[in-house]
């Protein structure tokens, strides 16, 4: 089987829209959440949220033709291209690709299609609607755009969608299927009806209203749910003899995947489900557990799921469970729901290359039921780090977790 390296990385987040400036932020433990208004039939709604700070005008040339997560997602695998400094040409298009995953997919315009339906004008809807809504739209347009003429797939499976992502396309570049492919994700669901929607859940945080940007709380006993955020992020996979003929710089070798399902309940999360994806990606990697130097935790901050997480890791890793730094990212950034793999892969690679662990922020009040390292307060610099895992779980079931290291010969 062939062997994958990391090239390029592109991010749209609340913390920023780069790599270098997305990173500081997490090491200094500070927080993109903040009050998020939205406008709804009858008034506006305020929550907190992870809000990312974006214009598209850059990178499409009629913002309005696109959703919101399509202009993420251009925007985000463009700089994952440029940052590659990849050309695709004649000689190579045909075995590049695309593989995207979106939970809740182009929100803003299914949003608006149905305010217009319902509330204004049923007979004055956009003609480009279905080509707006369509799940697969920044898939496509990232195709389009890059001349790309391999696999181009789009995975749907809520809170992994973008982990699935680049653990698939790993696997088309793996195989043999592709050489080159764009992987990653997006959400953008910081609409009214989509807050109101996981308000009817109770899984979104309080948030305290003198303090938005505290309201996610991974791993403490004073946690009350997750906390929506926004984004994109994109990396560029390639076979890694072509890239090395090719002189590029490689952020890291992805070397195992692993994938399962709960099979138990459509949102409760399963320790056995959990600690199979870690299992599974450690075998597919082919090195042990006490390879793994970091993992980037899914860690929402509800109650189910950050205890299920640190009996799973504890299943797997036995006693080093507590001396491996693991965090949780989205205390900063919020939980991007499909997209949130993709972006917390990413930061696990920047992790890796600059052997610094970013921390868990507002761990103020430690649940005695999640006693692992989780990095409290700030990031942990001069960090000797080989092998990382990030991990992602979701409703549904889906369980993926992703493996890199430092490449080696």
């Amino acid at each position: 089987m062939r062997r994958v390296v990391v090239t390029g990385m592109g991010v749209i987040s609340p913390l920023g829209n780069d790599s270098d400036t997305l990173f500081s932020a997490l090491m200094e433990g500070r927080s993109g959440v903040r009050e998020v208004i939205t406008e709804g039939p009858k008034g506006t709604n305020a929550n907190a949220g992870g809000a990312a700070d974006f214009d598209p005008t850059p990178y499409v040339q009629r913002p309005d033709q696109y959703d919101r997560v399509t202009q993420f997602s251009i925007a985000a695998a463009s700089m994952a291209v440029k940052d590659a400094s990849i050309e695709f040409t004649d000689a190579n298009r045909n075995r590049a690709g695309v593989s995207f995953g979106t939970g809740m997919g182009t929100a803003n315009a299914l949003e608006e299609t149905f305010a217009q339906l319902l509330l204004r004008d049923p007979d004055r809807v956009k003609p480009l609607t279905v080509l707006k809504v369509m799940n697969n739209a920044p898939a496509g347009h990232i195709a389009i755009q890059h001349g790309l003429a391999g696999p181009d797939l789009t995975y749907s499976c809520a809170c992994s969608s973008s982990s699935v992502s680049i653990g698939e396309a790993f696997r088309q570049i793996r195989h043999g299927y592709a050489d080159v492919m764009i992987a990653g994700g997006a959400e953008a669901p910081l609409t009214f009806g989509f807050y109101k929607s996981w308000e009817a859940m109770h899984v979104l945080a309080m948030p305290d209203r003198a303090n938005f940007s505290a309201a996610c709380r991974p791993f403490s006993k004073n946690r009350t749910g997750l906390v929506l955020g926004e984004g994109a992020a994109m990396v560029i996979l390639e076979e890694r003899e072509s890239a090395m003929r090719r002189g590029a710089r490689v952020y890291g070798e992805l070397i195992g995947y692993g994938s399962s399902n709960d099979h138990q309940h459509i949102t409760k999360p399963s320790v056995d489900g959990q600690a199979m994806a870690m299992t599974l990606a450690l075998d597919d990697a082919k090195i042990a557990a006490d390879d793994i130097d970091y993992i980037n935790a899914h860690g929402t901050a509800t109650v189910l799921n950050d205890v299920t997480e640190t009996r799973a890791i504890k299943k797997v890793f036995g006693d080093r469970a507590y001396n491996i730094p693991v965090s949780s990212t989205k205390s900063m950034h919020g939980h991007l729901l499909g997209g949130a793999g993709a972006l917390e892969f990413v930061i696990s690679l920047l992790a890796l290359n600059r052997n610094a662990v970013p921390p868990t922020a507002n761990l103020d009040v430690p649940d005695p039921d999640c006693d692992l390292d989780y990095v409290p307060g700030h990031g942990r610099t001069d960090q000797d780090l080989r092998c990382v895992m990030s991990n992602s779980f979701a409703f549904g079931g889906t369980n993926a977790v992703l493996i890199a290291r430092k490449l080696s010969s």
